[in-house]
């Protein structure tokens, strides 16, 4: 997964909105790599894979189809009720203001949009192709190959519609003599027909486990129509496919140390973050989805920046000693998690909600607490290696690096530690949230008690209070997806699906919560989608 050539992201980046250049038209062009001459045979179409599966990890990686520096999943995570953007320019000054710079010209939407109808329009592409006859593969090959390219379709079409609502619809191959100009935004419960579709056709297919690390498993796709089940009412069915997870021994929660460091202190539960702890061949049972990434590896350097992203900007705190001078005590290293630049951060009400003991709330998941160890910024009256606390009483504020931050994240590289970029491969999915989707359904399902021993499998895992039937809420399984979830899931999506976003979001967001109205409950079709459909007029989401 690591290892393959450059030339397919090439190719796969190629396969934008209209997958044929003038070049790849041409019958025959064997120095070039064209749809045409990939899709030939399995190897060709592993090749198209593995580009499918960058495009995925672009999802974390902060590259943009253009310049703008910023990760391309963002706007799930912040102007939620757990999470705010630490930071003030543009883009993220969104999520805290709403308001009227939340509109259809924002540079990342239209990126977001591209990138999503990019990656859909290579998984077409692949689908369509796998059709050709004259391929010469067993029926095994192109079941397996269809099952992944159809489950990250969908996927796509799942942040599509979580984001905008209605969208359009496209299940072929676009090409240069196929360009419309006249799409028609698709109603969500058509959208979401076709991702059952393609999620149920991949759950046939798909395996159990693999020996490769970062691939598409038949659990990922059984969590995800768990979900879309939820999110259509059809509440037993999310039941029945979230049991496919929690009851499969292949799919174990973690319970003890493992690992790297697992004769260090620490947690079962952070264990799962570690550089070096995140596959499944690393021990990490409870792993359904890992995403891959290596240092100086031809074809793995498709960094994330979840570390940038969330590790607060503690080299830029200061502190007053004796003498009244500001000092600043703190410089990037391993220890402290790499260089991170604070742009996403968890609300007050985020870092409360943890009770005593509970090992997802403990100074090994989140930073609390740094210790001083820059020689020449030692505050009069200190000394190297003094403990500083963070503050965690105070309302979230933005450029704040007195603020603590998840640990979930950390990564260094071990050639410099200042560099932006991680190479570390990193859990996207595992079977944690599957059991809290379980507890939903159960709920759903007048069945609390049922409910409570699916939430209890990680509380007790974590080392927190088991609950009764008595304590099961909808609004409790929010929290309990915020303390064990926290910065993995997309939060935006949950809080959307189960009606609960401007709720809580008043009620736990402090920058946000007073100006998130109805409107932001979609995101605006970016203004350059609009004006290139130029034979039909696509109309904006509501009040934009």
């Amino acid at each position: 997964m690591k290892t393959y050539k450059k030339i397919i992201v090439s190719l796969i980046m190629a396969l934008a909105f209209s997958s044929c250049s003038k070049d790849m038209l041409e019958e025959d062009a064997p120095a070039e790599i064209s749809a045409n001459n990939l899709y030939k045979d399995k190897a060709g179409f592993d090749a198209g894979i593995n580009g499918l599966y960058d495009e995925v990890r672009r999802s974390r990686s902060g590259n943009t189809l253009n310049a703008v520096n910023a990760m391309m999943t963002g706007p799930a995570y912040l102007g939620t009720d757990n999470a705010y953007a630490n930071w003030r320019d543009g883009l993220e000054d969104i999520y805290n203001q709403w308001g009227a710079i939340n509109n259809p010209t924002v540079e990342q939407f239209r990126l977001e949009w591209a990138w999503l109808y990019e990656t859909i329009n290579a998984a077409n592409t692949i689908i369509n192709r796998a059709e050709n006859p004259a391929v010469n593969w067993t029926s095994d090959e192109k079941n397996m190959t269809l099952a992944e390219a159809r489950a990250i379709r969908a996927w796509c079409y799942r942040h599509l519609t979580y984001m905008w609502g209605d969208v359009p619809l496209t299940l072929e191959e676009s090409s240069e003599s196929k360009i419309k100009t006249d799409w028609v935004r698709t109603p969500v419960a058509e959208v979401r027909a076709a991702m059952e579709a393609d999620w149920l056709f991949a759950e046939q297919h798909l395996p159990v486990t693999s020996t490769l690390n970062g691939k598409m498993l038949k659990g990922v796709v059984q969590h995800y129509l768990a979900e879309l089940y939820l999110a259509q009412g059809r509440d037993e069915e999310a039941r029945d496919f979230a049991l496919k997870v929690t009851t499969n021994p292949q799919y174990a929660l973690v319970t003890a140390r493992y690992g790297v460091n697992a004769s260090k202190p620490g947690t079962a539960f952070t264990d799962m973050f570690l550089n070096g702890n995140s596959n499944r061949s690393q021990g990490n049972t409870e792993a359904l989805w890992v995403l891959q990434s290596e240092l100086n590896v031809l074809g793995g350097e498709s960094h994330n920046v979840m570390r940038r992203y969330w590790v607060n900007r503690y080299y830029s705190f200061t502190m007053r000693g004796t003498d009244n001078v500001a000092k600043s005590p703190f410089i990037v290293s391993e220890e402290f998690g790499g260089r991170g630049i604070g742009r996403y951060g968890p609300t007050k009400w985020a870092l409360s909600i943890y009770p005593p003991g509970d090992d997802r709330g403990s100074d090994f998941a989140w930073r609390f607490s740094y210790t001083i160890n820059n020689p020449k910024g030692v505050p009069t009256g200190y000394n190297l290696g003094d403990v500083v606390h963070l503050d965690r009483t105070s309302n979230e504020k933005t450029l704040n690096p007195n603020w603590p931050s998840t640990r979930k994240w950390d990564y260094a590289s071990p050639v410099d530690p200042n560099v932006d970029r991680a190479y570390n491969d990193q859990v996207f999915l595992r079977a944690a949230d599957t059991y809290l989707l379980l507890a939903e359904a159960y709920l759903k399902l007048g069945e609390p008690g049922n409910a409570a021993s699916a939430i209890n499998a990680l509380r007790r895992r974590a080392h927190a209070p088991e609950i009764g039937e008595a304590d099961v809420t909808l609004d409790f399984i929010l929290d309990e997806r915020s303390r064990e979830l926290f910065s993995e899931e997309e939060r935006r999506y949950t809080l959307l699906r189960t009606g609960k976003f401007l709720e809580r979001v008043r009620a736990h967001n402090v920058l946000a919560g007073p100006k998130v109205t109805e409107r932001d409950l979609l995101y605006p079709i970016p203004q350059a989608v609009i004006d290139a459909n130029i034979d039909l007029k696509m109309p904006n989401n509501k009040d934009y």
